[in-house]
C-alpha cells in the first residue's frame, strides 16, 4: 500500500518498513515461508484502548505462511526493531491484530509539525497535479434551481475544494442546455405568454413551462420593448425571446450559485456543439469505429455491446441529433481538453444514463473509468413536523434562494454535505435555524467561535512561543492532538472516495474533542507554560476547524 505524505502516512510508512523488515528477517532465518509480503493496512484503531496504531499483517499473511495469525505476530514481535521508529511497545491482541504503542511524547510531535505547517496543514499530494473536471448542477436555464440543484451545488463545489486541498488540478463546470427540444418548448411559452402579456388571443402550449417566474421575465420584458417582437415573422420572434430568457434566466442561475458561495471556472454551451460540428464528428467517429446501427431511418448507438437491453437513439429520423448524442461529443470535448479524470453529479433519475455514457466514452476509445458518475439522492423539506412540497411564494417547488433566506447558506450547505450522495436527505428547517448542540453546523461552528473567545481573553497575556507538549498530558488533550494529527488523511480519504460528507463527519467529531477537552482543562491558568501550551493546542484546532469549513464552503464565524 503506497502512503500518501502526510504527517500521519509517514509515521504509518516507518511502521510498515519495521514490520515489513520483521517479516523478512524471520523468512530469512527459516522461521517463515512465504513468496511474497500481501498488502497489509497501518490504522488507528477504533478504541484508544487498543494503542496508537493497529496492524492486521499477521491476519493477511496466515495463508501464504500456512500459520496461525497469533504465531506470525510473536514472530514479529520478536524480530521487529523499535529503533528510530518511535514505537514504544507492541501489544498481540485477539488471533493475531498487532496493536502499536508509540513513545511518550508523539502527539506533542506531532502537534509541533502541524504548527510548522501553517496554513498548508491539511494539504497532501494525493493527486499529484492531475487534471480533474467535476461538472455539476447544470441546470436547465428555463427555472429556477430548485433542492436537487442546491445539493448537487454543495457537493460538486466540496468536492472541488475537498481534490484540490489532496493536489488535483481541479476545474468546476456548468453544462448549459442551451439546445434542442427543451428550448424549442421553451421559446413556445415565451412567446405565447409575449402575446398574452400583449392582450393577444394566445394559446398557452399543453408541455409548456409553468414556472412562476416567466411571466414576470415577461412582464419585464414588454415594460422594455413593448410589441417590437411583434413586426417579426414568429420562428424569429421565438429566437429573440428565448435569447432574452436564457440571458436573465442564465444571470439568475449565476447570482443564486455566488450567494451559496459556488463559483465555476467554465460554462459551457451545449449551442457550440451544434454549431462548431463537434457532434457530427463524434457520429463520424463512433461510425468509423463501427458502434453505428441505422434502423427506422434513425440512427443508433449499439449499446448491446456493451450489456445495455437495446441500442439508443443518436439521430432522429428528421435529421436531428438527440441530447444524447450531445452528451457523447460533450465528454468528448472534455477529455480533448486535456482533463485525466471527468466527474459528472447527476440526479438519481439519470442512473440508467450512467452505464451508457461509459460505454459511448469505451466506443470512442477511452478507459470507462475515467469518467465517474456521482448519483445523488432526493432532498425533502421538513418545517414544523411536516413535509414542506410547495413554495409560499411561487406555489411550485422550494428554490434554492428561498432556501437560503429561511435557513442561511452555512446550514444549507452543510446540511447537503453531511450525508452521502447516495442517501435520501431529510432536510429539517427548524433544525437547520436552532442554535443548540443539535444542529450539527452550530455545533462546529460554536466550537471555533468558544476557542476565538478563549484567545481573546487570553489577549496580552499570551504570546504564541517555544511550545511545552509534554504539559498536555491529559486524555482530552491527547485525543484533542490525536483527532488534529490525521486531518490531512481526511481530506486524503475524502478526496479518493469522492465522499465530502467524510469532512463533515471528521469536523463533528473534532467539534466533539474540543468540547470534551474544554469541559475538562481550563486554558486560562497561572501557570504560563501550560497556559501557552493549551491556547497554543486550542489555536490549532480552530484553524484546522476553519479549513475544514472552507473546504464545505461554510464560515467559521469569532462570535456567535
Amino acid at each position: 500500500m503506497q502512503e500518501i505524505a502526510t504527517l500521519m502516512g509517514k509515521r504509518r510508512q516507518i511502521i510498515r518498513q519495521a514490520v515489513t523488515e520483521a517479516m523478512a528477517a524471520a523468512r530469512q532465518d527459516g522461521k517463515l515461508d512465504y513468496q511474497e509480503l500481501a498488502d497489509f493496512a497501518v490504522e488507528r484503531p477504533r478504541e484508544a484502548a487498543h494503542g496508537d496504531f493497529a496492524v492486521n499483517v499477521a491476519m493477511v499473511m496466515a495463508k501464504p505462511c500456512h500459520m496461525a495469525p497469533r504465531d506470525i505476530a510473536k514472530l514479529i514481535a520478536e524480530y521487529i526493531d523499535f529503533t528510530g521508529t518511535g514505537i514504544a511497545k507492541m501489544e498481540i491482541a485477539g488471533p493475531g491484530f498487532i496493536n502499536l504503542r508509540m513513545e511518550e511524547g508523539w502527539l506533542g510531535d506531532c502537534l509541533e509539525d502541524i504548527i510548522a505547517e501553517g496554513d498548508n496543514f491539511g494539504h497532501c499530494d494525493l493527486g499529484a497535479g492531475q487534471k480533474i473536471q467535476v461538472e455539476f448542477v447544470s441546470a436547465n436555464p428555463t427555472g429556477e434551481l430548485h433542492m436537487g440543484n442546491a445539493r448537487g451545488a454543495a457537493i460538486g463545489d466540496s468536492l472541488a475544494s475537498i481534490l484540490e486541498m489532496a493536489g488535483y488540478d481541479v476545474e468546476r463546470e456548468f453544462y448549459v442546455n442551451d439546445a434542442g427540444n427543451q428550448i424549442e418548448k421553451f421559446a413556445t411559452t415565451l412567446n405565447a405568454l409575449y402575446l398574452m402579456e400583449l392582450g393577444y388571443d394566445a394559446e398557452f402550449p399543453e408541455d409548456g413551462y409553468h414556472g412562476a417566474d416567466l411571466p414576470v421575465l415577461i412582464k419585464k420584458l414588454v415594460a422594455e420593448v413593448g410589441d417590437k417582437y411583434m413586426k417579426v415573422e414568429e420562428p424569429l420572434r421565438k429566437e429573440y425571446l428565448a435569447e432574452y430568457a436564457l440571458e436573465a434566466k442564465l444571470t439568475d442561475i449565476r447570482t443564486a450559485l455566488a450567494n451559496f458561495g459556488v463559483e465555476y471556472d467554465c460554462w459551457f454551451s451545449e449551442r457550440t456543439l451544434h454549431d462548431s460540428g463537434a457532434i457530427k464528428e463524434v457520429l463520424n467517429t463512433l461510425d468509423e469505429r463501427g458502434w453505428l446501427l441505422e434502423k427506422d431511418d434513425a440512427i443508433w448507438l449499439d449499446c448491446e455491446r456493451f450489456g445495455e437491453e437495446k441500442p439508443e437513439v443518436l439521430v432522429r429520423a428528421n435529421g436531428i441529433p438527440t441530447y444524447f448524442a450531445a452528451d457523447i461529443a460533450y465528454h468528448q470535448n472534455k477529455y480533448q481538453r486535456g482533463f485525466d479524470t471527468v466527474i459528472d453529479i447527476w440526479g438519481a433519475d439519470h442512473h440508467g444514463h450512467v452505464a451508457r455514457m461509459k460505454g459511448a466514452m469505451e466506443a470512442l476509445g477511452y478507459e470507462r473509468d475515467r469518467l465517474e458518475v456521482i448519483l445523488m439522492q432526493f432532498v425533502r423539506l421538513y418545517q414544523g413536523g411536516e413535509l414542506l412540497k410547495m413554495s409560499k411564494r411561487t406555489g411550485t417547488y422550494v428554490t434554492l434562494n428561498e432556501l437560503v433566506e429561511e435557513v442561511g447558506r452555512d446550514a444549507a450547505r452543510f446540511f447537503f454535505v453531511m450525508r452521502n450522495a447516495d442517501s435520501l436527505i431529510d432536510f429539517d428547517m427548524d433544525l437547520a435555524k436552532s442554535q443548540s448542540a443539535d444542529n450539527p453546523v452550530y455545533y462546529v461552528q460554536y466550537a471555533h467561535a468558544r476557542i476565538c473567545s478563549i484567545l481573546a481573553q487570553a489577549g496580552d497575556n499570551w504570546q504564541q512561543g517555544k511550545l511545552r507538549p509534554e504539559l498536555l498530558s491529559t486524555e482530552a488533550e491527547k485525543q484533542l492532538m490525536l483527532h488534529l494529527a490525521y486531518f490531512p488523511d481526511q481530506v486524503a480519504y475524502a478526496a479518493t472516495h469522492r465522499a465530502p460528507h467524510h469532512i463533515a463527519a471528521y469536523l463533528t467529531e473534532l467539534a466533539s474533542c474540543f468540547h470534551n477537552f474544554y469541559g475538562q482543562c481550563h486554558c486560562l491558568v497561572d501557570d504560563a507554560e501550560l497556559m501557552q501550551a493549551r491556547l497554543t493546542l486550542v489555536k490549532t484546532a480552530a484553524s484546522v476547524l476553519k479549513s475544514g469549513l472552507a473546504l464545505l464552503g461554510v464560515s467559521a464565524p469569532e462570535k456567535m
